[in-house]
Parts: C-alpha cells; structure tokens; sequence
C-alpha cells in the first residue's frame, strides 16, 4: 500500500466513526442507482464501494450480504414514495377534491420515482421473494390505503360516492395508470412517437387519469377532460 492509499483509508475509517448513518445513507444512495440499473445479480458489489469510498467488507457490516443491501435498498424506495403521499394531508378537504388530490399524488409521485419503477419491475421477476420478507413494506403500503378508506367512507356518508367504491380497488386502478407510463416509456415511445411524454400531453395524462376514477366512483360526476376535448 503506497502512502496515497493509506491515506484514503485512513480518511474512510475517520469518516465511519463520525458519522456512521451519513456512510449508511450514501451507501443505500448509489446501490439503489446500482440496483436499479443492473437487478439484483448484475448489481457489482465493488462498485458500489468504490464510489462511497468505502469497501465491501464495510458495506456487509451495515447489511448483511448483497441480498440484505438490495432488500434495503427496496424499503427506501417504497418508504420515499409513501412518504410523498404521506405528506399530504386530504383530512380537511370534501371527499371528491381529497380523492383527486390522492390521484394526483400518486401519479407524479411515479412520475419522478424512475428508480422505485424500474426495482418493482425487478422484484416482480424474483416473485416478490425480498418485498415479502420485509416487515417495513407492509406498514408502508398500508398508509395509503387507510387515507383513501377515510375518503371514501366520507365520501360515501356525504351521498358523493358509490357505494360499491372500494379502496384498494382504487388504489390499484390508480398505480397500474401511473406505473405504465413510466415503466413502459421507452418501448411506448418507440413504438408510437414520443409525443405523450410532452410535459403538456402528461399533463393531459394526469386529468384523464382522474376524470376516469373520479367517473367510476362520483355519483353524476361528468368527465372534464373528455368533455373539453369534444
């Protein structure tokens, strides 16, 4: 080990004493880039190291083993995209302009979450294997879920919605819509033109989106996007 060397390493050790989360947190940073670009057995441990300045043997002791990383990495993107719709607080809004606001959220959440789509995609291949051994995937999921059964219990209190209307059903209607068009962009575009990804024609998108939601469960809704293009 030439004097440069010794150094770096020295500077890596100081660094994981003064603040061992700030390493924890860059880590996760650049596997989930790794991740998300190569699945879980393309992803190269060693570069992962090499640009955190830290090394494999350091990442093991904060994860485990590569699994451990990936299935971490997995929990960060789903906590960032709950934490999106966590932050908004629909409580004080009627039940319609709170479910829209619920729809909206969760479509530009997609939008700029290319990462959490690409590892979704990824951990479908392995059969959902890592999601179902977490425990902090659950509690994630369940938070959107219980905002638009509130919505929808007042909504239908209120007269508004339908009473068949059904949270989860819901929430599945609105992530196939927003998870498609991110994760099939480039095959999409390829095959018919690049013109629905205009920030216009996304814009458009999005009041498509919520005008067929909102038409499946608003007792008289009237579709404002259709009707304007007529």
């Amino acid at each position: 080990m030439d004097a440069s060397e010794g150094g770096a390493g020295q500077k890596r050790k100081t660094s994981w004493k003064k603040d061992p989360e700030a390493v924890r947190r860059d880590i996760l940073h650049i596997a989930t880039q790794e991740f998300a670009a190569h699945g879980l057995s393309g992803a190269n441990i060693n570069e992962i190291a090499r640009q955190t300045s830290t090394s494999k043997r350091m990442i093991y002791y904060y994860f485990g083993d590569k699994e451990g990383l990936y299935q971490a990495v997995l929990e960060g993107v789903y906590a960032t995209l709950r934490a999106r719709e966590d932050d908004l607080d629909v409580a004080g809004l009627e039940p319609v302009a709170a479910l829209r606001r619920l729809i909206e959220a969760t479509f530009e959440a997609h939008v700029t979450a290319p990462h959490f789509i690409r590892l979704v995609m990824i951990e479908n291949i392995h059969n959902a294997e890592y999601l179902r051994k977490s425990e902090i995937v659950p509690r994630l999921n369940r938070s959107i879920i219980d905002k638009l059964e509130d919505v929808c219990a007042r909504g239908k209190a209120a007269g508004l919605f339908r009473a068949g209307v059904d949270a989860l059903e819901l929430h599945w209607l609105t992530s196939s819509f927003s998870f498609y068009n991110v994760s099939n962009r480039a095959t999409f575009s390829t095959s018919f033109g690049n013109d629905l990804y205009a920030e216009g024609r996304q814009a458009a998108l999005l009041e498509r989106l919520v005008d067929m939601v909102l038409a499946s469960v608003v007792i008289g809704y009237e579709p404002r996007s259709w009707s304007a293009s007529v």
